[in-house]
């Protein structure tokens, strides 16, 4: 498999984990010392893939999510390093009847290790989001 493919599989793989809350196998997709910036989205700048588990796996407790991600753009910037940017629609659910639409983009930065990529920087961009209230 080419890298980009592999890329492109390892980013359908984060957004099936996220939506199956499988915390220790979403883990193994991130660089150790991934940095994540959500903030604007509305979420936080964290550092480290374990802390990041532990902070994503309380805020979607009880959550129902569907995440896509369309239109890759990868570009390979050397034999271990790569760029994307994808574009991403989510709907979100809690148990108390509030809901969420988002439409946005990922921009990440990719390493390969051992032989395997993962996602080194994510930044995550929200174009529009729709709040429903069902209380």
């Amino acid at each position: 498999m080419d890298d980009i493919e592999a890329i492109k599989q390892l980013k359908a793989r984060y957004f099936r984990l996220i939506d199956t809350q499988d915390w220790v196998g979403l883990r193994q997709v991130f660089a150790d010392d991934v940095v994540m910036d959500s903030r604007e989205a509305g979420g936080l700048l964290s550092s480290g893939a374990d802390d990041y588990i532990v902070y994503l796996s309380g805020a979607l407790a009880g959550v129902v999510s569907v995440h896509h991600g369309h239109m890759p753009e990868v570009e390979l910037t050397s034999q271990a390093t790569a760029t994307g940017i994808w574009a991403m629609e989510d709907m979100l659910r809690w148990s108390d009847g509030r809901e969420m639409h988002g439409y946005g983009h990922y921009v990440e930065t990719y390493e390969k290790t051992n032989g395997r990529w993962r996602i080194k920087t994510l930044k995550l961009t929200r174009l529009r989001q729709d709040m429903f209230d069902a209380r």
